[in-house]
């Protein structure tokens, strides 16, 4: 579809799929879900003063489309980013140092699928100018859609690790779905950042035929972690590495850089440290697979662990459940909960609880207090609901 008449010399656009949020003059998009359907709340939205409705069985296909024609017509700077773990600590803090010299705009929460990385080039206004957008996969060809869609200059992959290997297949499925944004900026000429002390990363550079390419490539290293942020782990100093890089290169001195980084507070439960009343919480419960949760543990410097299981893990799931509790046996970890019944089919000897309630009511009858306590788990776990009892 030609959306030129809707587009054309706006400066910016209102778009919501919710039907319940309305404006006058807004775009709305009639998506159709398995408990939902956006087409029967049509008629109302336009009375409500929609002026434009996306709707039918390919809404979705059709609202990329418009994100896609919005992002041309503004044709702002857009650096993508993906990557098994700190993609979203890393887009933060690079929109972070960004925002020291640039008005620019970026993904907010986790809005980085087939429907958030258009409805964050909707939100793009023609006084930005430049655009972070996280991209996030979990089957062969997610990164492809969205590449399609968003149309990044530039591109930087945080990291490769075993996660989501039920939709992948395998590590090597992960390799090559992360690739698919080196595959994109390769053949539309854009600019990699990338992080020399990866040996993964420096294996996918070279199967796309990217690395005698020097002069798409802004490469980096991992550098000691900065003293002074509000970040948990030495594993986030990758993270800083690669949001001072991207700094540098559009123009922000690296005194700014680290000083926006050392400002930057995070938030949604990831890498944050927590004091409570009763007990020190390093908190890193949104999101958890194999190769982050071993960063975790390696990090921690306390005593008690509370560990949720790591799902999407498909055939490989006992295996690297038995792998965390070997980890926790060599580290002679002091005190485990484990939650999810994933863990029962290993041979960990702690505290095993199904589900997280199970643990809540353990802890009201056995509270944990002078502690320094790590929490991680994949989101599903809702591991934040214990918080208040610790």
């Amino acid at each position: 579809m030609d959306w030129s008449c809707l587009i054309k010399n706006r400066t910016s656009l209102t778009v919501t799929t919710d039907s319940r949020k309305i404006t006058p003059g807004c775009i709305f998009v009639a998506l159709k879900g398995e408990h939902f359907d956006g087409n029967d709340y049509v008629e109302q939205a336009v009375k409500d003063g929609a002026a434009y409705v996306i709707k039918g069985d390919n809404a979705l296909v059709e609202f990329q489309d418009l994100a896609r024609a919005w992002r041309r017509e503004l044709n702002i700077p857009i650096i993508a980013i993906t990557g098994t773990n700190g993609k979203t600590t890393t887009k933060e803090l690079t929109a972070a140092v960004l925002k020291t010299k640039y008005n620019i705009h970026y993904t907010q929460g986790n809005y980085n699928n087939s429907l958030g990385v258009p409805l964050t080039l909707c939100q793009l206004t023609k006084d930005h100018q430049l655009a972070i957008v996280e991209m996030g996969a979990s089957h062969p060809g997610d990164i492809k859609e969205l590449v399609e869609v968003a149309e990044p200059n530039y591109g930087l992959i945080t990291n490769v690790g075993r996660a989501h290997l039920e939709g992948f297949g395998s590590f090597e499925g992960v390799m090559n779905t992360k690739a698919e944004l080196y595959d994109y900026l390769r053949d539309h000429h854009g600019t990699i950042f990338y992080n020399s002390d990866n040996p993964h990363l420096r294996q996918m550079l070279d199967k796309a035929q990217i690395i005698n390419h020097t002069s798409q490539l802004v490469e980096y290293c991992t550098g000691t972690m900065p003293q002074g942020t509000h970040l948990v782990g030495d594993y986030n100093a990758e993270n800083v590495s690669a949001a001072i890089c991207v700094g540098e290169y559009f123009g922000v001195k690296k005194e700014d850089a680290l000083a926006a980084i050392r400002a930057y507070i995070p938030s949604n439960n990831r890498s944050q440290l927590m004091r409570t009343e009763h007990n020190d919480l390093v908190v890193d419960a949104y999101n958890a697979n194999p190769t982050s949760m071993t960063a975790a543990i390696n990090a921690f410097k306390g005593e008690v662990y509370v560990l949720g299981a790591m799902r999407e893990l498909g055939s490989y799931s006992h295996l690297e459940h038995q792998n965390i509790a070997n980890m926790l046996l060599e580290r002679k970890a002091d005190t485990v909960y484990l939650i999810g019944s994933e863990w029962r089919e290993t041979t960990a000897p702690y505290a095993i609880f199904d589900t997280t309630e199970e643990f809540i009511e353990y802890l009201k009858l056995h509270p944990i207090t002078n502690a320094h306590i790590l929490i991680k788990g994949s989101r599903s776990n809702k591991l934040e609901t214990i918080l208040p009892l610790l």
